[in-house]
């Protein structure tokens, strides 16, 4: 039990808590805002400080504006802010701040803060902020400015005959192209900094009235319980909002296009954004939606059901086939028809392995070659493929190293794995397992390793929702955007009815 204890110990120590920043109050005297600044920043060069003495209309007073170089933009800064703390105008008794941000910045993305940690925290968002000599509170206006990557196609969800605009990085963006497909009032955006560090902004998406009460509880809740120090990827969050990690199965969708978090939305789920990641997260995530793309909405129902049912074959045959291979050629090699089981036996005969052997060895080559050609720059690409397709993969088989139905096997596997690429990782790793099981108990093994993974499908839920609905718990009318892809008339008379 001791053994036990340590190995839990070191595996999941307890947390310890995070360094909290001590909360430094805004003084009325701006040299000591000044200085309280570049304390918060350092000497890093980065912190742009200005003092300027205002117009009459705001009696005269020193005024200190306070930003981050590369964050902002100057042009605007010196249009919105700088040049309109100048104006002259009528002495009023009214409060100096107020009337600072009242009659003087014209900028309407205006925040009030009252300590130095806030003020640093919307300077490093790209804010100015303005200190107003005497006044305990500060104004930070938007004058946004830093660089960033303009809307572009997106490289992992290609459609044929859809939008050709995907996320990018900056939050505000990403809801912008939200915003301009969905141009009703119950869309509703609500944003949270998560990371004790980097204090990154993350935003949830609904659809008030079509969204569930409850699921939107637990996503609230499962956020505010994320305890890291940055957050730089969506996928940092999957495992908080996922909470069935050893399933094989993701529960947490991911989209880099807007359209389709948009229908997403329209269906009652959320759409979780990160800033600084241009994929969203969607919740709940059912295991059909990994089966249907936003063609099979713009193609015929008879052409989109015949490319679901594609799907759904390349899934089997990229999970199972390897397995059911090894199981054959090794224990029950008389399912093979007379003419194949020749020229497996002979293939295995005149190879160094057997046929489980091989399998695992040339899907290990696959995988490492992949690898190799995700991390490899675009130009070396092309020398990869070469290499895989005719030094490793006709190569061997000519040596004798591989045999050519191995080969064919595992070429047939790694297609149909393309097929459903948002399943590329459940696929791998069942794989493995399918062909480990298939090596050492046959045809046995291999339906044991189904009853697994169906009782994986069948266990697993996200926010509330079965993952293999509508299969299990049945449902027939989900079938008709699921077995096949009824018409547009069809899958929306239900809605029609309900509004």
């Amino acid at each position: 039990m001791k053994l036990f204890e340590k190995i839990k110990q070191y595996y999941l120590p307890e947390r310890k808590l995070s360094y909290r920043e001590e909360v430094v109050p805004i003084t009325k005297s701006i040299n000591e805002n000044a200085a309280a600044l570049r304390s918060y920043f350092g000497s890093g060069g980065d912190l742009v400080l200005k003092t300027v003495k205002a117009g009459s209309l705001l009696s005269g007073k020193l005024v200190l504006t306070a930003a981050v170089d590369g964050l902002y933009d100057k042009e605007l800064a010196a249009v919105s802010v700088l040049s309109r703390l100048t104006v002259s105008g009528a002495k009023t008794q009214d409060d100096a701040f107020a009337v600072l941000r009242s009659d003087v910045i014209s900028n309407p993305d205006t925040k009030t803060v009252t300590s130095i940690n806030e003020a640093a925290a919307l300077m490093m968002s790209g804010f100015m902020c303005v200190f107003l000599q005497g006044s305990k509170t500060a104004l930070a206006v938007g004058v946004q400015g830093y660089a960033y990557r303009s809307v572009d196609e997106p490289q992992t969800e290609v459609l044929q005959r859809g939008s050709r605009e995907g996320f990018t990085e900056p939050l505000k963006l990403n809801q912008a192209l939200i915003r301009r497909r969905l141009r009703t009032g119950a869309l509703r955006f609500e944003s949270m900094q998560i990371g004790d560090t980097a204090k990154t902004d993350v935003c949830i998406c609904y659809i008030d009235g079509k969204a569930d009460k409850i699921m939107l509880e637990k996503l609230r809740e499962r956020l505010s319980g994320v305890h890291l120090q940055t957050v730089f990827t969506s996928g940092c969050l999957v495992d908080y909002l996922d909470k069935t990690p050893v399933s094989f199965f993701n529960g947490i969708g991911v989209t880099e296009r807007p359209d389709t978090a948009c229908a997403k939305l329209c269906e009652g789920k959320a759409v979780v954004i990160v800033d600084g990641t241009p994929s969203a997260l969607i919740v709940p995530h059912i295991m059909a939606e990994n089966f249907s793309t936003l063609d099979d909405y713009s193609n015929r129902p008879y052409f989109s059901s015949l490319t679901r049912w594609l799907k759904y074959a390349a899934f089997l045959i990229a999970v199972m086939l390897p397995g059911i291979y090894v199981a054959l050629a090794m224990y029950s090699p008389e399912f093979f028809p007379n003419e194949l089981l020749t020229r497996v036996s002979a293939s295995v005969s005149h190879t160094p392995f057997s046929a489980f052997a091989e399998v695992l060895i040339f899907t290990f080559i696959y995988e490492v070659m992949r690898e190799a050609g995700l991390r490899l720059p675009k130009t070396l690409g092309h020398a990869v493929s070469i290499i895989g397709g005719l030094v490793i993969g006709e190569t061997a088989v000519s040596s004798g190293f591989i045999g050519a139905p191995t080969l064919m096997i595992v070429a047939l596997t790694v297609i149909c794995s393309y097929v459903i690429p948002e399943l590329y990782a459940p696929i791998s790793a069942l794989r493995s397992l399918f062909i480990i099981f298939g090596g050492i108990w046959g045809v046995w093994g291999i339906m044991l390793m189904a009853c697994i993974m169906i009782a994986d499908l069948c266990s697993k839920e996200s926010f509330g929702v079965p993952f293999l609905i509508p299969l299990a718990p049945f449902d027939p009318f989900g079938l008709r955007d699921t077995a096949v892809r009824a018409t547009h008339e069809t899958l929306s008379r239900k809605v029609y009815e309900e509004s």
